[in-house]
């Protein structure tokens, strides 16, 4: 009898112990479900560390830099900055920005995304605008405390105004989760060609003006109400290592 009663203890204790700990994974999948994930980014922030990109890599993406000054020569079109101010566009200083190494990288799948190794504790924010070796890679889409992940242009979800300068017209850039993103213009007498420099709208109320984007690759004229044209990207998420994340100010 003795023994029986032990056993049935023993069985209600872990009974008991059991019940606790399907409460204690409840609870964790349910942090994990309100912040977004920003736990398994922090752990990977930390276990991936010894494998971030060199210092030499990224002085190859600062020197890049220059690259973009080349590109920025060929857009004609000045942003009044007094103008911008009066109608509350954002505008940016080219001192303002965060280098972050890119630790995840879907640049392969449907969803388009890099995940970086600065968060809200460096002063990252969602909203805040990525570029890298050529120009504009995306937007970051939300942060934790250690990472932020940012949205590619070349995301469904991504859609942005663009400007094509040598014939002074707006249009939407559209991602489409290829490497090509699609420019469309809203007029069928727009004298777009192959090769026109794409950058970021002096009128867009989530970029800063002239971030070279792309050039024209191919023009698709079968639309009657508008044109559309396939974009090679000058900076490419699928190699590069190291961006800079750049502070917008409203």
């Amino acid at each position: 009898m003795l023994g029986i009663r032990r056993i049935s203890t023993n069985r209600r204790w872990w009974h008991k112990k059991k019940n606790w700990l399907f409460f204690v994974i409840f609870l964790f999948l349910v942090y994990v479900r309100i912040s977004k994930g920003a736990f398994y980014k922090d752990f990977y922030y930390f276990i991936s560390k010894p494998f971030w990109p060199g210092q030499f890599q990224k002085e190859i993406v600062l020197n890049s830099i220059d690259q973009e000054y080349l590109i920025k020569l060929n857009l004609l079109k000045k942003d009044n900055l007094r103008l911008r101010r009066i109608l509350s566009l954002k505008e940016s200083s080219n001192d303002e920005h965060i280098s972050a190494a890119v630790i995840s990288r879907k640049t392969g799948s449907w969803w388009r995304q890099i995940i970086l190794n600065k968060g809200s504790k460096d002063g990252v924010e969602i909203g805040n605008i990525v570029i890298g070796p050529g120009g504009l890679l995306g937007i970051v889409k939300n942060t934790s405390l250690f990472t932020s992940s940012v949205t590619l242009i070349t995301s469904p979800e991504s859609k942005l105004g663009v400007w094509v300068d040598r014939i002074q017209t707006n249009g939407l850039l559209v991602g489409l989760g290829d490497d090509y993103p699609s420019l469309i213009l809203y007029s069928e007498d727009a004298d777009i060609k192959v090769g026109d420099f794409v950058s970021s709208s002096p009128a867009s109320t989530l970029l800063p003006p002239n971030i070279p984007i792309g050039i024209v690759q191919s023009i698709d004229e079968t639309l009657k109400s508008k044109k559309t044209a396939k974009i090679l990207l000058l900076a490419k998420p699928q190699v590069i290592d190291w961006v800079q994340i750049l502070e917008v100010n409203i």
